[in-house]
Protein backbone atom coordinates (compact mmCIF):
# COMPACT_ATOMS: atom_id res chain seq x y z
CA UNK A 1 0.00 0.00 0.00
CA UNK A 2 1.66 3.26 -1.00
CA UNK A 3 1.30 6.87 -1.35
CA UNK A 4 3.25 8.91 -4.12
CA UNK A 5 3.71 11.81 -1.26
CA UNK A 6 3.52 12.91 2.76
CA UNK A 7 0.42 14.68 3.32
CA UNK A 8 0.87 17.94 4.84
CA UNK A 9 -0.89 19.92 7.87
CA UNK A 10 -0.29 23.43 8.57
CA UNK A 11 2.70 25.36 7.97
CA UNK A 12 5.32 26.20 11.43
CA UNK A 13 7.90 27.78 11.47
CA UNK A 14 11.68 25.92 11.58
CA UNK A 15 15.11 26.72 13.88
CA UNK A 16 16.55 27.21 10.12
CA UNK A 17 14.08 30.24 9.64
CA UNK A 18 12.17 27.96 6.78
CA UNK A 19 8.82 27.68 7.33
CA UNK A 20 7.94 24.06 6.70
CA UNK A 21 4.58 22.38 6.73
CA UNK A 22 3.55 19.42 9.47
CA UNK A 23 3.23 15.82 8.13
CA UNK A 24 0.08 14.16 8.94
CA UNK A 25 1.56 10.56 10.41
CA UNK A 26 -1.23 7.64 11.25
CA UNK A 27 -0.96 4.97 12.80
CA UNK A 28 -0.91 2.64 9.54
CA UNK A 29 1.96 4.40 8.54
CA UNK A 30 5.32 4.01 8.27
CA UNK A 31 7.79 7.21 7.24
CA UNK A 32 11.23 6.15 6.44
CA UNK A 33 14.41 9.21 5.48
CA UNK A 34 17.72 8.51 3.98
CA UNK A 35 20.29 10.86 4.02
CA UNK A 36 24.05 10.55 2.79
CA UNK A 37 26.57 10.58 5.29
CA UNK A 38 28.96 13.76 3.66
CA UNK A 39 28.29 17.59 4.24
CA UNK A 40 30.40 20.34 3.50
CA UNK A 41 31.85 22.93 5.97
CA UNK A 42 29.07 25.69 5.88
CA UNK A 43 26.19 22.65 6.74
CA UNK A 44 28.06 21.24 9.19
CA UNK A 45 27.93 24.75 10.71
CA UNK A 46 24.25 24.75 10.68
CA UNK A 47 23.74 21.29 11.78
CA UNK A 48 25.83 21.63 14.98
CA UNK A 49 23.47 24.71 16.02
CA UNK A 50 20.47 22.25 16.18
CA UNK A 51 22.74 19.75 18.59
CA UNK A 52 22.10 19.56 22.54
CA UNK A 53 25.69 21.01 24.40
CA UNK A 54 25.86 16.92 24.95
CA UNK A 55 25.68 15.97 21.22
CA UNK A 56 27.92 18.81 20.38
CA UNK A 57 30.21 17.00 22.97
CA UNK A 58 30.09 13.24 22.23
CA UNK A 59 30.44 14.58 18.62
CA UNK A 60 34.22 15.97 19.69
CA UNK A 61 34.83 12.82 20.99
CA UNK A 62 35.22 10.62 18.26
CA UNK A 63 38.07 10.10 17.12
CA UNK A 64 37.89 9.47 12.71
CA UNK A 65 36.49 12.78 11.12
CA UNK A 66 34.48 9.91 8.88
CA UNK A 67 32.27 8.87 12.18
CA UNK A 68 31.85 12.37 13.65
CA UNK A 69 30.30 13.07 9.99
CA UNK A 70 27.94 10.59 10.39
CA UNK A 71 27.40 11.41 13.99
CA UNK A 72 26.43 14.97 13.39
CA UNK A 73 24.16 13.93 10.24
CA UNK A 74 22.02 11.02 12.36
CA UNK A 75 21.59 13.77 15.28
CA UNK A 76 20.34 16.35 13.13
CA UNK A 77 18.46 14.20 10.90
CA UNK A 78 16.75 12.99 13.92
CA UNK A 79 15.82 16.32 15.54
CA UNK A 80 14.93 18.09 11.80
CA UNK A 81 12.71 14.95 10.79
CA UNK A 82 10.63 14.91 14.44
CA UNK A 83 9.86 18.71 13.78
CA UNK A 84 8.16 17.68 10.65
CA UNK A 85 5.67 15.94 12.66
CA UNK A 86 5.05 17.86 15.83
CA UNK A 87 5.27 21.66 16.74
CA UNK A 88 8.27 21.21 18.18
CA UNK A 89 11.29 23.55 17.73
CA UNK A 90 14.63 20.61 16.69
CA UNK A 91 16.70 22.05 19.05
CA UNK A 92 14.40 21.22 21.76
CA UNK A 93 13.75 17.49 21.52
CA UNK A 94 14.50 15.84 24.41
CA UNK A 95 16.03 12.42 24.37
CA UNK A 96 16.62 9.56 27.20
CA UNK A 97 17.64 5.52 26.55
CA UNK A 98 15.67 2.50 27.67
CA UNK A 99 16.81 -0.09 29.92
CA UNK A 100 18.90 -1.59 26.71
CA UNK A 101 20.47 1.65 26.15
CA UNK A 102 18.10 2.24 23.28
CA UNK A 103 17.60 6.20 21.93
CA UNK A 104 14.00 7.49 22.40
CA UNK A 105 12.08 10.47 22.81
CA UNK A 106 12.09 11.56 26.47
CA UNK A 107 8.35 12.01 27.17
CA UNK A 108 7.70 13.04 30.52
CA UNK A 109 9.99 16.17 29.31
CA UNK A 110 8.17 16.42 25.93
CA UNK A 111 4.64 16.09 26.66
CA UNK A 112 3.60 12.53 26.13
CA UNK A 113 4.45 12.55 22.13
CA UNK A 114 3.29 9.61 20.71
CA UNK A 115 6.05 9.26 18.06
CA UNK A 116 8.16 6.47 17.65
CA UNK A 117 11.55 6.27 15.73
CA UNK A 118 14.91 4.00 14.77
CA UNK A 119 18.03 5.08 13.11
CA UNK A 120 20.68 3.08 11.52
CA UNK A 121 23.86 3.73 9.88
CA UNK A 122 26.43 2.63 7.69
CA UNK A 123 28.78 3.98 5.26
CA UNK A 124 27.57 6.26 2.67
CA UNK A 125 24.09 6.19 4.14
CA UNK A 126 22.29 7.16 7.74
CA UNK A 127 17.78 5.98 7.39
CA UNK A 128 15.50 7.08 10.10
CA UNK A 129 11.90 5.33 10.11
CA UNK A 130 9.36 6.93 12.00
CA UNK A 131 5.70 5.98 13.44
CA UNK A 132 3.07 6.64 15.89
CA UNK A 133 1.73 4.50 18.23
CA UNK A 134 3.68 1.36 17.22
CA UNK A 135 7.05 -0.11 17.14
CA UNK A 136 9.76 0.66 14.48
CA UNK A 137 13.27 -1.28 13.70
CA UNK A 138 14.99 -0.33 10.84
CA UNK A 139 18.52 -1.77 10.06
CA UNK A 140 20.82 -0.81 6.56
CA UNK A 141 23.75 -2.06 5.85
CA UNK A 142 26.68 -1.36 2.95
CA UNK A 143 27.16 -5.14 1.24
CA UNK A 144 30.75 -5.78 1.27
CA UNK A 145 32.37 -8.33 -0.63
CA UNK A 146 35.12 -8.84 2.71
CA UNK A 147 32.58 -10.47 4.52
CA UNK A 148 32.49 -13.96 5.08
CA UNK A 149 29.08 -15.22 5.89
CA UNK A 150 29.75 -18.66 7.22
CA UNK A 151 32.44 -16.97 9.73
CA UNK A 152 29.41 -15.39 12.05
CA UNK A 153 27.60 -18.52 12.45
CA UNK A 154 26.72 -17.71 15.87
CA UNK A 155 24.20 -14.56 14.30
CA UNK A 156 21.86 -17.53 12.58
CA UNK A 157 20.04 -20.33 13.36
CA UNK A 158 20.48 -23.58 12.27
CA UNK A 159 18.24 -23.54 9.24
CA UNK A 160 19.78 -20.32 7.91
CA UNK A 161 22.82 -22.10 8.10
CA UNK A 162 22.10 -24.60 6.03
CA UNK A 163 20.84 -22.38 3.40
CA UNK A 164 23.66 -20.43 3.62
CA UNK A 165 25.95 -23.68 3.05
CA UNK A 166 24.08 -24.60 0.10
CA UNK A 167 23.85 -21.83 -1.87
CA UNK A 168 26.01 -21.24 -4.46
CA UNK A 169 29.11 -18.93 -3.17
CA UNK A 170 27.87 -16.05 -5.42
CA UNK A 171 25.03 -15.61 -4.22
CA UNK A 172 25.62 -16.26 -0.49
CA UNK A 173 26.57 -12.47 0.17
CA UNK A 174 23.09 -11.48 -0.45
CA UNK A 175 21.67 -13.97 1.31
CA UNK A 176 23.53 -13.12 4.06
CA UNK A 177 22.67 -9.63 4.13
CA UNK A 178 19.33 -10.41 3.81
CA UNK A 179 19.12 -12.48 6.88
CA UNK A 180 21.14 -10.24 8.73
CA UNK A 181 19.31 -6.98 7.97
CA UNK A 182 16.05 -8.59 9.09
CA UNK A 183 17.31 -10.03 11.97
CA UNK A 184 18.75 -6.80 13.02
CA UNK A 185 15.43 -4.52 12.32
CA UNK A 186 13.50 -7.23 14.55
CA UNK A 187 15.74 -6.62 18.15
CA UNK A 188 15.98 -3.08 16.88
CA UNK A 189 12.25 -2.64 17.13
CA UNK A 190 11.41 -4.58 20.04
CA UNK A 191 14.15 -1.96 21.42
CA UNK A 192 16.29 -4.74 23.61
CA UNK A 193 19.20 -4.29 20.64
CA UNK A 194 22.21 -7.41 21.20
CA UNK A 195 20.36 -8.52 24.41
CA UNK A 196 18.41 -10.93 22.00
CA UNK A 197 20.66 -13.52 20.48
CA UNK A 198 20.48 -13.10 16.84
CA UNK A 199 20.68 -17.10 16.72
CA UNK A 200 17.65 -17.48 18.09
CA UNK A 201 16.02 -15.42 15.57
CA UNK A 202 15.14 -17.48 11.92
CA UNK A 203 14.04 -15.87 8.76
CA UNK A 204 12.81 -17.45 6.24
CA UNK A 205 12.78 -16.53 1.99
CA UNK A 206 11.04 -18.31 -0.48
CA UNK A 207 11.67 -17.41 -4.40
CA UNK A 208 8.25 -15.22 -4.52
CA UNK A 209 10.01 -12.39 -2.26
CA UNK A 210 7.78 -13.67 0.69
CA UNK A 211 9.32 -13.17 4.54
CA UNK A 212 8.46 -15.92 6.82
CA UNK A 213 9.71 -15.41 10.53
CA UNK A 214 10.24 -17.72 13.52
CA UNK A 215 11.28 -16.51 17.22
CA UNK A 216 12.73 -19.21 19.61
CA UNK A 217 10.28 -19.85 22.71
CA UNK A 218 12.51 -18.11 25.04
CA UNK A 219 12.09 -14.91 23.42
CA UNK A 220 8.24 -14.46 24.46
CA UNK A 221 7.28 -13.09 21.45
CA UNK A 222 4.68 -13.97 18.76
CA UNK A 223 5.99 -13.48 15.65
CA UNK A 224 2.68 -12.78 13.94
CA UNK A 225 3.10 -9.58 15.72
CA UNK A 226 5.07 -8.26 13.20
CA UNK A 227 5.51 -7.34 9.41
CA UNK A 228 8.71 -7.29 7.55
CA UNK A 229 10.00 -5.33 4.23
CA UNK A 230 13.24 -5.04 2.83
CA UNK A 231 14.91 -3.15 -0.43
CA UNK A 232 17.86 -1.74 -1.65
CA UNK A 233 18.10 1.97 -1.59
CA UNK A 234 21.49 1.98 -3.87
CA UNK A 235 23.88 -0.18 -5.54
CA UNK A 236 25.82 -0.85 -2.33
CA UNK A 237 22.87 -0.49 0.14
CA UNK A 238 20.24 -2.78 1.44
CA UNK A 239 17.83 -2.05 4.03
CA UNK A 240 15.33 -3.91 5.89
CA UNK A 241 12.58 -2.55 8.07
CA UNK A 242 10.06 -4.22 11.09
CA UNK A 243 6.90 -2.45 12.37
CA UNK A 244 4.51 -3.77 14.60
CA UNK A 245 1.56 -5.19 12.67
CA UNK A 246 -2.17 -2.94 12.48
CA UNK A 247 -5.39 -4.95 13.04
CA UNK A 248 -5.75 -4.48 9.16
CA UNK A 249 -2.71 -5.86 7.92
CA UNK A 250 -1.82 -2.52 5.87
CA UNK A 251 0.46 -0.49 6.24
CA UNK A 252 1.59 2.33 4.35
CA UNK A 253 5.37 3.01 3.42
CA UNK A 254 6.93 6.22 1.97
CA UNK A 255 10.00 7.49 2.36
CA UNK A 256 12.23 10.92 1.97
CA UNK A 257 15.01 12.22 1.60
CA UNK A 258 16.83 14.70 3.49
CA UNK A 259 19.27 16.63 0.99
CA UNK A 260 20.04 19.32 3.64
CA UNK A 261 17.85 21.11 6.38
CA UNK A 262 14.78 22.64 4.17
CA UNK A 263 15.61 20.59 1.11
CA UNK A 264 13.66 16.81 0.98
CA UNK A 265 12.58 15.14 -2.04
CA UNK A 266 10.71 12.04 -2.14
CA UNK A 267 12.37 8.53 -2.96
CA UNK A 268 10.50 6.25 -5.38
CA UNK A 269 10.69 2.72 -3.62
CA UNK A 270 10.47 -0.82 -4.83
CA UNK A 271 10.36 -3.60 -2.19
CA UNK A 272 12.63 -7.11 -2.65
CA UNK A 273 11.01 -8.72 0.14
CA UNK A 274 7.85 -8.42 2.55
CA UNK A 275 5.63 -10.42 4.89
CA UNK A 276 2.74 -11.59 3.98
CA UNK A 277 -0.04 -8.33 4.78
CA UNK A 278 -2.27 -10.00 6.81
CA UNK A 279 -0.65 -13.24 9.98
Amino acid sequence: MFRQSFRSMPIVGGADGIRKPLIDLTRDEIHLWLAKDEIDCEQAIGYRKLLSADERERERRFHFEKDRVRFLITRTLVRTVLSRYEPVDPRDWVFTANAYGCPQIDVLRMGGADIGFNISHTAGLVVLGVTRGRAVGVDVEKMCARTNPLETAHAFSAMELDCLSRLPAEQRLDRFFEYWTFKESYIKARGMGVSIPLDKVSVRLDRDGLVDFEVAPELDDDPRRWQFWQFRPGRAHILALCAERVPNGLSAILIRRMVSIGREEDVPIQFSRASQQHA
